[in-house]
């Protein structure tokens, strides 16, 4: 089990956008085309933070166009 959800979280959605290559300000445009309107600072606080909610993350998935993912929680 995780020890801090907080950056278990941020780490999966950092990675994911880390593997498709997109910065911070290609996901906040892409997040805008898709009717989410949020700053710059506003996603880079949440995913900083590892706050951000289920809804906001599968936000960035859609508008990433990424339609698969896959989560392992193993146990450690």
């Amino acid at each position: 089990m995780p020890e801090n959800w907080n950056e278990y979280s941020k780490g999966i959605l950092k990675s994911k956008l880390a593997k498709n290559n997109v910065k911070l300000q290609d996901l906040v445009l892409a997040l805008q085309a898709i009717g989410v309107n949020e700053t710059y600072s506003s996603v880079s606080s949440k995913i900083n933070r590892g706050t951000f909610s289920f809804t906001f993350f599968v936000q960035c998935m859609y508008a990433l166009r990424i339609k698969n993912i896959h989560i392992d929680l193993e146990e450690k």
